[in-house]
């Protein structure tokens, strides 16, 4: 073969490539397009988690649209993810007030967390390492939900009036090491030293911080091909998301599977633009089990409205579609 004929390959395969990556970028600014309609529909009613979720996805169109700058033929994306981004920092910040009257309290515990600049994203990317994943998993949760969440405020600094941020307990230095814990335990384990990072936090166990994300997220992502493997029950499919959103945006880039993302997308309520309960018509009805069972799983304050629209789904979701976004 010539080596004029070669290069004409490598130049279309190139072309290619570049097409089908637009192309998913239109499908995700097309769905992250429609979740932004469920906002603006529902942002007086909205938990906690779907700011939180929302505000992720604002940082990750922001990320992107940094690394877009140069590229002209990105120019009509660009200009939708502008105007998403725009419409969002409204709908957040109306949400925000919201909460801060429906919440006080859980609200007042993680308000520097919906800040604009709170959430920085990777640019350098590793892979997981298949070895350090748990060979077993505890099969009872590690820890509370009331437990991680002090831990939280801890580092936030919002465990009490003009506390002090950065704040490492031993009772939160040992549950948040703690080796084979699993679902929701292990992500939050992880989002700890992902908050560490955001809040600067010099405390010599963050000094080991990359050791830990590598096994954790190692593990996350075994758990995430064992729900692949199953078929993605719908009470998985939370814990799927929010694995991958925690895990992206700690820069193991092979948790944004393009088959991954369809599947994701697959989920989105066309005309409500969330995600959550499937309708009955497209689930098989021996599921309801399965989706109570979702729901005692994620968190407390998780609210499901009546059209099956879910605000802790809509939040992973929409982090896991911002994160797919920056990625590509």
């Amino acid at each position: 073969m010539s080596f004029p004929v070669v290069l004409l390959l490598i130049f279309l395969f190139k072309s290619d490539l570049s097409k089908s990556e637009a192309d998913m970028r239109s499908t995700i600014i097309s769905s992250l397009e429609k979740a932004t309609f469920f906002l603006a529909n529902k942002y007086m009613d909205i938990n906690l988690d779907a700011v939180l979720g929302f505000s992720v996805l604002q940082a990750h169109m922001k990320g992107a649209l940094e690394k877009w700058a140069s590229e002209h033929e990105l120019q009509s994306q660009q200009a939708r993810v502008e105007r998403l981004v725009k419409k969002l920092s409204s709908l957040i910040e109306k949400a925000t007030h919201s909460l801060g009257q429906s919440d006080p309290k859980y609200f007042k515990e993680f308000e520097p967390s919906l800040g604009p600049n709170f959430w920085m994203l990777p640019h350098s990317w590793n892979q997981t390492d298949s070895s350090l994943a748990y060979t077993m998993f505890d099969s009872i949760g590690c820890f509370t939900e009331e437990m991680s969440d002090k831990c939280f405020t801890y580092l936030l600094g919002t465990w009490k009036d003009n506390g002090t941020s950065c704040v490492v307990t031993k009772a939160c230095r040992n549950i948040m090491t703690k080796f084979g814990c699993s679902d929701y335990s292990l992500s939050h384990q992880l989002f700890y030293f992902m908050v560490a990072d955001m809040k600067g936090c010099s405390d010599r166990l963050f000094l080991r911080a990359q050791y830990y994300k590598n096994i954790f997220c190692a593990s996350m992502m075994k758990i995430n091909l064992m729900i692949e493997r199953y078929g993605f029950r719908f009470s998985s499919r939370d814990l799927f998301m929010e694995n991958i959103m925690f895990c992206g945006m700690s820069g193991f880039s092979d948790f944004y599977k393009p088959s991954w993302l369809e599947t994701v997308l697959t989920w989105q309520k066309p005309e409500e633009g969330c995600f959550g309960k499937p309708s009955e018509n497209s689930e098989h009805p021996s599921r309801v089990k399965d989706q109570e069972q979702l729901l005692r799983r994620v968190k407390r304050r998780e609210k499901v409205f009546a059209d099956g629209c879910s605000s802790h789904n809509t939040a992973v979701a929409v982090g896991v579609l911002g994160g797919f976004l920056y990625y590509y």
